[in-house]
């Protein structure tokens, strides 16, 4: 199963929280709630909420104690026994009744080439390479598009096979139905758009994204060396107060993308977009903040970084990166649950601090005066394996 969205709570205060989001609709009712080894338990959200969750509101509901945070979880969450009529035998009662009108017969080997999971685009599905791969569907004409469609609540639809090796990471992507295939998110009263055939959205940052939106960042200058569609450029413009934001970004179509989200967004005049190799950027101390946010590591944008802070006066560098630990495979399980998460943040603050070092001393080297590094927190963003987190470092970093 993919990563699934969940909010991690203390479980004295599970029920609580869990009426909390079934009342704002956000409860993914589909899947059955988890409970882990450290007394908390998941609760399984549905990722089109995840932009009207606030962190802060749900964590009024419990004590100062408890544990209640957004969280990506690969954990085994179990698919509900549901009853009655699902969308699934919608989908299937209506290709079957195409494939008879067309003399073909319906068999569990197709049953089995349906779309289990897919990302939802407003109107438009993005499906996986998993489905619809038998040769009996390349025969059919374009009406079984709209069929699938129409089975799955949808306009528009679209299949990514791979991501290109083209520098970019740019999905490779052919709409099967549907007049265009430009697309809006909006997470925390931002509009994204973007076009499904030539960038990938990130969902899986939106706890970072809401994180940012929080930071008082009024008069700062803040530079965003992976800008992307504008993932956290615009949280830093529409949320934090930032007086400008220099956004650096290489791929073309996502600078198409992030224009457009400026405009939409009403913020263009205080952000100026680099298209380029950020490491060819000609700006210096200038930043009272700068963010990293490319995965999995950030390094290369180090030096970068450190070159953009104010020489004066320094700032902060929020630096991402998956960081990996590791475990003996000759302690049980329950142990191994428990050591594990422990590993994993001592993980983290090994790479913080060897990290903090680093940085140090890069900044000794162009300014030729010494520097202090603070590790202001870690962040945890959400896991991709076990033992392997995508993580952000809150640097401060001031001349001594």
């Amino acid at each position: 199963m993919d990563a699934v969205p969940c909010v991690r709570v203390s479980q004295c205060h599970a029920q609580q929280v869990r009426r909390c989001l079934q009342s704002k609709g956000a409860l993914d009712l589909s899947l059955s709630l988890l409970k882990e080894s450290d007394e908390t338990v998941l609760l399984p959200i549905l990722q089109s909420c995840l932009p009207q969750l606030d962190p802060l509101s749900l964590r009024t509901t419990v004590d100062s104690s408890g544990t209640c945070e957004i969280v990506w979880s690969q954990s085994h969450l179990q698919l509900k026994k549901k009853r009655g009529w699902t969308r699934s035998n919608k989908l299937e009662k209506i290709l079957g009744e195409v494939l008879e009108a067309h003399g073909e017969r319906w068999t569990e080997e197709l049953r089995e080439d349906l779309p289990r999971s897919f990302q939802r685009h407003g109107d438009l599905l993005l499906l996986g390479d998993n489905c619809f791969s038998l040769p009996l569907w390349k025969k059919m004409d374009q009406q079984i598009w709209s069929m699938v469609a129409k089975g799955l609540g949808a306009k528009r639809l679209a299949k990514i096979s791979r991501i290109s090796r083209d520098g970019f990471r740019s999905p490779v992507v052919m709409m099967l139905l549907g007049e265009h295939s430009w697309v809006k998110h909006v997470d925390n009263r931002i509009s994204y758009e973007f076009d499904v055939t030539r960038c990938m959205f990130s969902a899986g940052n939106i706890t970072e994204k809401l994180r940012v939106a929080g930071f008082d960042c009024r008069g700062e200058t803040v530079v965003d060396l992976y800008a992307g569609i504008g993932y956290f450029t615009l949280p830093y413009l529409v949320h934090t107060g930032a007086s400008r934001v220099h956004a650096c970004e290489w791929n073309p179509n996502a600078v198409k993308a992030l224009q457009r989200n400026l405009e939409t967004n009403g913020v263009s005049d205080r952000c100026t977009v680099h298209q380029g190799d950020n490491r060819q950027l000609q700006l210096c101390d200038i930043a009272d903040r700068v963010n990293l946010g490319l995965i999995p590591s950030s390094e290369d944008g180090w030096l970068v970084a450190c070159r953009l802070l104010k020489r004066t006066t320094g700032g902060i560098l929020h630096i991402h990166q998956n960081v990996t630990s590791a475990l003996p495979n000759t302690i049980s399980d329950a142990t191994q649950r428990t050591s594990g998460k422990k590993a994993d943040r001592e993980a983290w603050q090994v790479w913080a601090d060897d990290t903090a070092n680093h940085i140090a001393s890069l900044l000794k080297d162009i300014t030729g005066a010494r520097w202090i590094t603070n590790n202001r927190h870690i962040e945890h963003v959400k896991s991709y394996a076990p033992h392997v987190h995508h993580v952000v470092l809150d640097l401060e970093c001031r001349p001594s």
